[in-house]
């Protein structure tokens, strides 16, 4: 029976002491199995999860362990559970929260700082001078403290975000993306009305900063990618206009659009040596550009025409600044259709196939949701 002390339940939403859970052992290897259910401390809840996205950066960790970090080294063999891109139900709250009620729906952000450092004073928590001491408060769902690959997870107050009853399950599981995006455009200068924006490769991030920066008043938004079901895709949720780099200089294409001297910002979304050098030569003098992607290895960059043409660049990490709120209202707003990258839908136990669809693109997919509303028993999953 669940019942810590100092946590508020409700009988309406009974909590088992053991819960499901996905849990990471060797490298691609995930196993199915019990696990005690959390304890939500000070300004903390627990979210029963009903619907976890998969993105490509969970493939990385389950594979090669970076970027997540357990106890200050690689998760593997550590009872970790992956998955951050969630939302669910609150089901029970920690000493003195009254901020949320339990039943309410929610959607997370991944990082909570520690509150403390000088970063998180600024509001930079995602850049958390702790990161990775869950002992001085930082919390980083997924990568450095377990995920949503679970039944349940610990949220702490500040990441939570509101579901309206209009938003699906699915649709909400999309706002952590929209966030991520909406973040590399709040660092960009965020007053993009009017402004040109352009945005590489058609990922999820990609094609939500689309929508995102259309919703803002961004004119022209241009995407670049080389598959065309996703460059439509992309014309869909606001693009002006797509380049098939396979087929057009997607240089020349912006300076052209942008009457000669290139975009004001770009949002770099592939993480490439040659679509970062693509940034920075369709930037124009002062403009702006946000890595938004993690790129695999050190690139080689035409560093003096950055410092030759005084442009910007910033790097960012996950959905900072209260980000997720501001997507999650143009998302309940309808200011622009998240579901149109939501492609495949499958239950908890079966994570390896939807991981499977996710790494793969079996059938074009792009963002594959799990739904943890229907599961095996553990004792199915003992008896296979």
């Amino acid at each position: 029976m669940y019942d810590p002390a100092g946590v508020t339940t409700s009988p309406d939403f009974p909590i088992p002491a053991q819960m499901k859970a996905w849990i990471l052992g060797n490298p691609d290897e995930l196993l199915f199995r019990g696990k005690a259910t959390p304890i939500p401390g000070r300004a903390e809840v627990l979210v029963r999860i009903d619907a976890v996205a998969i993105c490509a950066t969970d493939l990385e960790i389950i594979s090669s362990g970076s970027p997540a970090s357990i106890q200050g080294g690689l998760p593997f063999n550590k009872s970790f559970t992956p998955g951050h891109e969630y939302m669910g139900t609150v089901a029970a709250l920690g000493p003195a929260v009254d901020e949320v009620a339990i039943g309410e729906r929610v959607s997370v952000e991944i990082h909570a700082g520690c509150g403390q450092c000088s970063r998180c004073r600024q509001g930079m928590y995602t850049s958390c001078l702790n990161y990775g001491r869950p002992d001085k408060g930082h919390r980083a769902n997924g990568f450095t403290t377990d995920g949503g690959f679970a039944e349940y997870a610990i949220n702490h107050i500040n990441t939570l975000a509101r579901v309206p009853d209009t938003m699906s399950d699915a649709e909400a599981t999309l706002v952590v993306t929209a966030g991520t995006s909406m973040y590399g455009l709040t660092e960009l200068g965020g007053l993009v009305a009017g402004e040109s924006v352009v945005v590489i490769g058609p990922g999820p991030i990609g094609l939500l900063a689309v929508a995102v920066a259309k919703a803002l008043g961004a004119s022209p938004v241009i995407l670049t990618g080389t598959r065309n079901k996703r460059l439509a895709i992309g014309k869909e949720l606001g693009a002006d206009r797509i380049i098939n780099v396979a087929e057009e200089n997607a240089v020349d294409v912006v300076r052209q659009l942008t009457g000669g001297i290139g975009a004001d910002y770009v949002i770099e979304c592939a993480g490439t040596e040659v679509t970062v050098n693509q940034a920075i030569h369709m930037t124009n003098r002062g403009g702006k550009i946000c890595m938004a992607a993690f790129p695999h290895g050190p690139l080689t960059t035409d560093l003096a025409h950055l410092v030759k043409n005084n442009i910007y660049v910033y790097g960012i990490r996950g959905e900072g600044r209260s980000a997720t709120r501001r997507a999650m209202a143009l998302m309940a707003e309808k200011r622009f259709d998240a579901t149109k990258i939501h492609t495949h839908t499958f239950a908890l136990d079966d994570l390896p196939t939807a991981l499977r669809y996710a790494r793969d693109r079996v059938e074009d997919a792009i963002k594959v949701v799990v739904t943890a509303r229907r599961t095996a028993t553990l004792a199915d999953v003992a008896a296979e």
